[in-house]
């Protein structure tokens, strides 16, 4: 198979969003055999191409069509965003979905010993940050006079050097914070991982497994959110029942054998199910409550 013909999908070379990346392709259905050091590879079942980079690179690669597809966080699309708006240009790609992971925040930072009230106490103050344009805009809407520090990584420790009063950092847990003395005062942006596709014409064998791959993608995202829940229930329950389910679709309905007044119940749920709804179902007359995972789902 030709090389144009095979849809090359650029994603982070390492860290979190690397794995979260290749976790779902593999949910997917790719079979993917990638070294740890290895730049770039491919599917052996789909015609797909799969490029190890900087985070920071990977629009760029979409924009200007060496890619087609990319996986990215939308903190590096917004301070991208962000810059080519300062320069006049604009953003050349299409953001197609929402991922739902790879989920962090981009928060103003200050040492423990520090009061921290509101964005006002940044004032006249020196903040280092990876992401300089994000935090100048945060600063302008806070209608606050501060010193951006534009540092490339470690910024957690630019305070403890006394090279500045706060950073402005991603953070996920915390914990990264917490080793360097740091609280988290105020959130700038939440981010989480993006697909994003290149605006160039694709190739209609492109076309069509693009359309492949955003319909399984569809399907891991919908399973990842989605219960299935089996019990049995009194038929006379079976309408308050079906009230207290989130987001559930028409229950499937079966016959218990030997037992006239109750009856099995399977059911979807498209929300979380948490132990408050199983102990309201309990009380409506359920019983041999199961919650299971989905691992595929298509509508």
């Amino acid at each position: 198979m030709k090389t144009s013909t095979r849809l090359r999908i650029a994603i982070q070379k390492n860290g979190r969003l690397n794995s979260d990346s290749m976790d779902l392709l593999f949910h997917c259905g790719l079979k993917i055999r990638a070294t740890q050091k290895a730049l770039y590879c491919h599917a052996e079942n789909l015609p797909i191409d799969i490029l190890f980079v900087r985070d920071d690179d990977i629009p760029t690669l979409v924009m200007d069509g060496v890619c087609d597809l990319g996986i990215v966080g939308e903190n590096v699309l917004l301070e991208q965003a962000l810059e080519h708006k300062e320069n006049g240009s604009k953003k050349e790609f299409d953001t197609i979905k929402k991922l739902g992971f790879s989920r962090c925040r981009l928060s103003i930072a200050m040492p423990n010993d520090k009061t921290f009230t509101d964005a006002n106490t940044l004032q006249n103050c020196r903040i280092a940050t990876s992401y300089p344009n994000l935090l100048r805009d945060y600063l302008k809407r806070h209608h606050v006079k501060a010193e951006v520090m534009t540092i490339a990584g470690s910024v957690e420790v630019a305070p403890r050097l006394d090279m500045a009063d706060a950073i402005c950092d991603l953070v996920s847990t915390g914990a990264t914070l917490e080793e360097n003395n740091l609280k988290e005062v105020d959130t700038v942006i939440h981010s989480q991982a993006v697909l994003i596709k290149t605006k160039n014409t694709l190739t209609p064998e492109k076309t069509e497994t693009l359309e492949l791959l955003i319909r399984r993608i569809e399907g891991v995202l919908k399973a990842q959110e989605s219960k299935y829940i089996m019990f049995h229930a009194p038929k006379s329950s079976l309408a308050s029942i079906k009230s207290i389910l989130p987001g559930c679709e028409t229950p499937t309905i079966m016959f218990l054998e030997g037992v006239d007044d109750k009856v099995a119940v399977h059911v979807v749920s498209s929300e979380g199910v948490f132990w408050s709804t199983l102990e309201k179902l309990k009380q409506a007359g359920a019983s041999s409550i199961l919650v299971l995972p989905i691992e595929k789902m298509l509508s």
